[in-house]
């Protein structure tokens, strides 16, 4: 049998999951070394081409050499999902494996993350028109107390920000008539995962949140957002991805770039409040943990 197959014939990998700045990209790269493995990234914005700085997006230096895939791989106009994103990384696990390699899950995006590896079944609703026109006409709070009264789970989970997330849950929750979570039916996992989660205590997981935003800004952020617009226009994928959006507003005159940049490190806590929120519900993750069964 071999040694990445589990004893039911599975494919055996790695998750490595957690908020923004929690130390998940050095972290993988270091198990990938040690275990011969591969990684797929599962964050929403590393797929377009161009959101470098603004993403933390990892440089081909911090790569250090081990093959990433699904990052940079399309343009920032393009409307990614999460039911794409499980058909492309299914492919890439089975290549991986193919090559006799393990394949490392890395990333904040839990719905893509759960989709792949619980094996989430979508559910298929179509586009509502009449409603979606309803719902582009309210402002941001009207569109997020709208679902949070719906459903206040799934408001707590989505981006605030994402305007095109909340209005396609609205969707599905007043077609199926149930909450978001109740809408996606679960099959038995493909995987055998390894689940590990990368945390720090509040004030430290801060801290690095700060510090990063202000490397962003001073390696570039600035001139990073204004060669998008340029190229780009204010596409929905830009004007709604933090990092970007807040510099927008400086780039706009709503605020100075110091005002940016705290609101940028504000955004970025609540994101990462979400992101906990979200992965604490799985009691499979172990966090900071070294994956001792998969030692050679």
């Amino acid at each position: 049998m071999s040694k990445h197959l589990s004893k039911n014939n599975k494919i055996k990998v790695i998750a490595i999951v957690g908020a923004t700045a929690s130390g998940k990209t050095a972290y993988s790269i270091e198990l990938a070394k040690k275990f011969d493995a591969e990684i797929i990234s599962a964050d929403s914005r590393l797929v377009y081409q161009g959101f470098n700085i603004g993403t933390a997006k990892p440089t081909i230096q911090e790569q250090d050499g081990i093959p990433h895939y699904m990052i940079d791989i399309v343009a920032p106009e393009f409307e990614y999902s999460a039911g794409l994103y499980k058909e492309q990384a299914k492919k890439i696990i089975l290549e991986i494996h193919s090559k006799g390699k393990t394949p490392i899950i890395v990333g904040g995006t839990g719905l893509y993350i759960d989709i792949l590896l619980k094996n989430y079944n979508l559910p298929k609703i179509e586009a509502n028109k009449d409603l979606r026109e309803e719902l582009s006409k309210l402002t941001w709070d009207e569109l997020y107390n709208n679902l949070k009264k719906l459903d206040p789970e799934a408001a707590e989970s989505i981006n605030t920000n994402d305007r095109k997330k909340i209005i396609r849950a609205i969707e599905i929750i007043k077609a199926t008539n149930m909450p978001l979570s109740k809408t996606r039916g679960i099959d038995e996992s493909e995987y055998d995962i390894q689940w590990i989660g990368r945390n720090f205590d509040r004030e430290t997981l801060y801290s690095r949140i700060d510090k990063r935003v202000d490397i962003m800004i001073e390696y570039g952020l600035l001139e990073e957002t204004k060669n998008l617009l340029d190229k780009h226009g204010r596409i929905p994928n830009l004007v709604h991805t933090i990092g970007y959006k807040e510099i927008l507003g400086y780039i706009d005159n709503k605020y100075s770039l110091t005002e940016a940049a705290e609101l940028l490190k504000k955004n970025t806590r609540n994101y990462a409040k979400r992101q906990l929120t979200w992965f604490r519900k799985n009691d499979e993750i172990e966090w900071n943990i070294y994956p001792d069964k998969l030692k050679k």
